[in-house]
């Protein structure tokens, strides 16, 4: 079975889509609605999952040139300085870190020029029999499958799940930056390479993650509390050093050396439980479908999932409606427990009392064990295996 879909979005889990589309022999349109395709934010990590899913959609080996491993699940300290864990040489560091343009600018270059259209800000969608028309202004789509890849505000989930309720503010705002390249190199903080390797420094009410990232650069987050959404401060930085006053080193130096106008101040939010990921032939993917928090680092791993795994039923099943309840039916009970646990999690790190609880379990867990859960295959979410796509020169 081969189709044409569109793919509403452009973004790491919307050009997925369309990459895994392409490896079955389907025709895709991306629309998206910023002026010029990009990915915006900072750095992330990727965990085995994702990166298995990656090669599937064959940017695997590009993916792992992109990314730099990074340590930050074996090093874990308090805010003066003290190790409650501490990777060693030979420790499994099973996450690869990437600036988010650099995994997108890969993605992107597996796509098609010809299927990306920008400026295009979609408004309707509708059934046509068989088909799926999409609406903006100015013009209009048909195809046999939309795909909503669209973001945590989705335009589509609006549209179509109307008693889905808005994003919900989870109580977090996190502050990210991106030091510029060589920025720290010579630093009195790099003297022990450790410090710059990856970690998490957790503090009671917050924490503060670093990752290594390529072209020498480091990434960085800082997650706390907060009282409502869209408290801004005049200047984002000078906020953030203030509130990490007395944290170990390199933590001032990564905030000082990170230009004031690229630190970014968002709100954490994520999405209610839906009952389903599919309305008619219209699929949701990726934030749009079940936007998570931040604290499993699996947001963009799991639209990556997301592509592949409807793909793979796209070219298994004998019928789009097929596919998509397969997709349904595979992709929801997976997202939504790891959405869940997401934000267990991130209670757990952000709440002064479950700090202590947290910091007391981890100085009492011995050492293998901790291992164990940080390996590729101690942790339940990053065993997932993906499906194979079968290439197009397989399809009848």
């Amino acid at each position: 079975m081969s189709g044409q879909a569109i793919v509403v979005g452009g973004g790491i889990g919307g050009l997925a889509a369309a990459v895994a589309l392409r490896r079955i022999g389907w025709q895709a349109t991306v629309l998206e609605r910023a002026p010029e395709l990009g990915e915006i934010g900072a750095g992330m990590s990727q965990a085995p999952n994702a990166l298995r899913a990656l090669d599937e959609l064959g940017v695997g080996e590009r993916a792992r040139a992109a990314g730099v491993p990074t340590y930050s699940a074996g090093n874990l300290r308090l805010p003066d300085g003290r190790y409650l864990q501490r990777a060693r040489p030979g420790d499994p560091t099973p996450l690869l870190a990437f600036h988010r343009a650099d995994l997108h600018g890969v993605l992107r270059e597996a796509v098609p020029a010809g299927w990306l259209s920008t400026g295009v800000k979609v408004t309707g969608v509708r059934r046509d029999g068989d088909e799926v028309t999409v609406t903006w202004s100015g013009g209009e789509a048909r195809a046999d499958l939309v795909i909503a890849a669209d973001g945590i505000h989705s335009t589509l989930r609006r549209l179509l799940w109307l008693d889905a309720p808005p994003p919900r503010f989870l109580g977090r705002t996190a502050w990210l930056g991106v030091t510029p390249p060589g920025a720290l190199r010579g630093s009195v903080t790099t003297k022990d390479p450790d410090e710059l390797a990856g970690s998490v420094t957790m503090g009671p009410g917050a924490y503060f993650l670093i990752h290594p990232l390529s072209r020498d650069r480091v990434y960085w987050a800082c997650v706390t509390t907060a009282d409502r959404p869209d408290l801004r401060y005049e200047t984002e930085k000078a906020e953030v050093a203030r509130r990490l006053t007395g944290w170990h080193d390199p933590i001032p130096s990564l905030i000082a050396a990170t230009p004031d106008d690229a630190v970014i101040h968002i709100d954490i939010h994520d999405l209610d439980p839906l009952p389903a990921y599919v309305h008619g032939r219209v699929a949701l993917l990726g934030d749009a479908a079940h936007a998570m928090s931040p604290d499993r680092g699996q947001g963009a791993g799991q639209s990556i999932e997301d592509a592949v795994v409807l793909a793979a039923a796209l070219a298994g099943e004998s019928s789009i409606d097929a596919a998509l309840r397969r997709y349904d039916a595979e992709r929801r009970p997976r997202t939504q427990a790891t959405a869940r646990g997401a934000r267990t999690d991130g209670r757990r790190t952000t709440s002064a009392a479950a700090h202590r609880a947290l910091v007391t379990m981890i100085r009492l867990m011995p050492r293998a064990l901790w291992l164990k859960g940080i390996a590729a295959d101690g942790n339940p979410t990053w065993r997932w295996q993906p499906p194979h796509l079968t290439a197009p020169t397989a399809q009848c």
